[in-house]
């Protein structure tokens, strides 16, 4: 079985389409780690993870999964490998009853035991077609077939968007005890930032096909802050030090990178912590400074 250091590794994959590039993107899903992938919809969350699994042919650049080639490796890659689209892939028409005995036929790890175990976690019932299914159905069911063989990696694609808060905390309760066994990694794209914050090790941020920001979540959660001032003090504030400006009719909440660098320049000003969300809102209007 092959060795590696990253569960994924991505150098400068680029696929362009008429209108939009995955432009020369690269980064890491550390072994034992959750990656938080994180942007807005249409930013490439997508386009990344079908590149990752060769659904889509890229233009160029390097995809290793748990050290193996993506093309020239796929089979042995996906074998070990557990994946939650946004969409439920699986045939209206099968149960789960007769998806087990797919998914024996599919993977050498597979476990029917732990499947049926989910199931029942999850409340879903045994007999009833995929089509029956609620959104947040399929999507449990997805994630008990992807926790059920043993996966090294789960790739998951807005795997709790069709879900109450109740239902994804115990989703991310699962995937906390998944991880219990240090070997194991997983990469979650997701547009809801507050369930990556509870979870989350690393994020990547992704935004009109280019990673804006990567590191590991709690750093970044230190060193960005929002400065909060009055409309008269905000042109006393240089733009070079904030990412962009939320301009109201109370004020303006600038957001910067370097939380302490602020503070020491700017003595007396109210700097707090800030959110996921509230860094990718700040960061996605970067280009135009001020917004409101």
């Amino acid at each position: 079985m092959t060795e590696y250091e990253n569960a994924v590794e991505i150098r400068g994959l680029t696929k362009h389409y008429d209108g939009f590039t995955l432009d020369n993107i690269s980064f890491n899903v550390p072994k034992g780690c959750i990656v938080g992938f994180i942007g807005q919809n249409g930013a490439g969350k997508t386009t990344t993870i079908h590149s990752m699994l060769n659904i889509i042919p890229i233009d160029s650049g390097v995809i290793k999964l748990l050290g193996l080639d993506h093309i020239s490796d796929e089979k042995e890659a996906k074998e070990r490998m557990g994946v939650v689209f946004d969409e439920c892939p699986f045939g209206e028409v099968f149960t789960p009853v007769q998806l087990d005995r797919v998914f024996r036929g599919l993977y050498r790890n597979w476990q029917t035991d732990t499947f049926f175990g989910y199931l029942d976690l999850f409340q879903l019932p045994h007999k009833k077609k995929v089509g029956e299914l609620s959104k947040g159905m399929k999507m449990k069911l997805q994630i008990a077939v992807a926790l059920s063989h043993d996966a090294e990696l789960l790739i998951m694609d807005e795997a709790t968007s069709g879900l109450d808060p109740i239902v994804r905390n115990e989703i991310l309760d699962v995937f906390r005890n998944y991880l219990m066994d240090g070997g194991r990694s997983i990469l979650m794209s997701s547009h809801i930032t507050s369930d990556l914050e509870k979870i989350a090790d690393c994020i990547v941020f992704i935004d009109n096909g280019k990673i804006l920001l990567s590191g590991y979540k709690d750093e970044i959660l230190e060193k960005h802050g929002v400065i909060k001032c009055t409309r008269e003090e905000y042109p006393e504030f240089s733009p070079e030090d904030y990412i962009s400006a939320r301009i109201n009719d109370f004020g303006a909440e600038l957001l910067t990178a370097d939380r302490a660098a602020a503070a020491a320049k700017y003595s007396g000003a109210i700097i707090e912590k800030t959110t996921l969300e509230e860094i990718m809102q700040f960061y996605v209007n970067a280009k135009k400074k001020e917004w409101s």
